[in-house]
């Protein structure tokens, strides 16, 4: 019998993977099988530990990742995040964090995922497959050379993202990817490879696990740093925080007593007068402005509170 086109196909991608770090056997759980419960998350953990080191030395990378993104977000573009699977969750997780966490408008920080919407809850057989979806989709949202685009694939093979990739890259767009794999193929349409070689997983070929974590402390780094890099934050503290509940009011109410040493009535008083602004009541609070004339000394610098601080009206 001749083999298929199917079959041959399938032989191929089979030898692709054997090349695949991540989807290697890992040595250190052959027997994960046959441990109690606490042997099995003892040997997890053990797995678990070597991603943070791992991620540490893709620092450089990642940086040039912030930059990129903390420049197209300053100039009007748009930090994008793309990929399939687990890779594309946490894309999406990663994006739709921003909006709360820093008061970024929807639409800054956006997660696409290969298969759409239904993907995010259901597999979507084939998506990740389709070199063409990616670049469509990533043309559906108006990509544009402002815009920084991050391709997320644990095996570093994935079609999907690669013609997304590859589109950004023929527009100018900045463009990144994180795989977990070295000389991964959706590097080729990459200007930044990041590459935390977590190895073969406690499951084999189950990069939800170590490849996935690495994924997202990643992904944590570049949107932090980013929001860093923009003014969200002063100090340590989230001062653009959303307070749209009661417990991110109370949250709110926190970061400005830390951050100006004031009583709970002050800080009370000044979100009172600033609409809940944290950013701006803890302007109020340090230089003795009102609410009108510490906005526009916000304004004037760009919302960097330390500016605004040392350099009031």
């Amino acid at each position: 019998m001749q083999p298929t086109d199917s079959s041959r196909s399938i032989h191929h991608l089979a030898k692709d993977l054997e090349r695949v770090v991540s989807e290697g056997r890992n040595p250190n759980t052959v027997d994960i099988d046959t441990l109690s419960t606490e042997g099995m998350l003892a040997r997890i953990n053990h797995e678990d530990a070597k991603v943070a080191p791992s991620v540490a030395t893709e620092i450089p990378a990642i940086a040039k990742v912030v930059n990129a993104a903390a420049q197209s977000i300053a100039k009007g573009g748009r930090l994008i995040y793309i990929g399939a699977g687990t890779s594309g969750r946490l894309g999406i997780l990663d994006a739709a964090e921003c909006r709360p966490t820093f008061s970024v408008p929807d639409g800054v920080v956006i997660g696409i995922i290969a298969g759409g919407e239904r993907a995010v809850l259901h597999a979507v057989e084939g998506a990740e497959d389709n070199r063409e979806a990616g670049k469509q989709d990533v043309i559906n949202i108006t990509l544009s050379q402002h815009d920084t685009l991050v391709g997320l694939s644990a095996s570093g093979r994935t079609p999907y993202v690669s013609g997304a990739l590859a589109y950004a890259q023929s527009i100018g767009a900045a463009t990144a990817a994180i795989a977990c794999s070295p000389n991964s193929a959706i590097f080729e349409h990459a200007d930044i490879a990041i590459c935390p070689v977590v190895g073969p997983e406690a499951l084999t070929g189950s990069t939800r696990m170590k490849s996935g974590t690495a994924q997202k402390l990643v992904l944590n780094m570049i949107s932090t740093a980013t929001m860093i890099k923009l003014g969200k934050t002063f100090e340590n503290l989230m001062v653009d925080v959303n307070a749209t509940n009661e417990k991110l009011k109370a949250r709110a109410l926190r970061i400005v007593m830390q951050a100006t040493e004031c009583n709970e009535h002050d800080a009370a008083t000044a979100l009172k007068a600033s609409n809940n602004n944290a950013k701006l009541a803890i302007l109020m609070v340090l230089t003795g402005a009102n609410a009108d004339d510490a906005a526009k000394q916000l304004v004037a610098s760009n919302g960097y509170l330390r500016h605004a601080v040392k350099q009031p009206l």
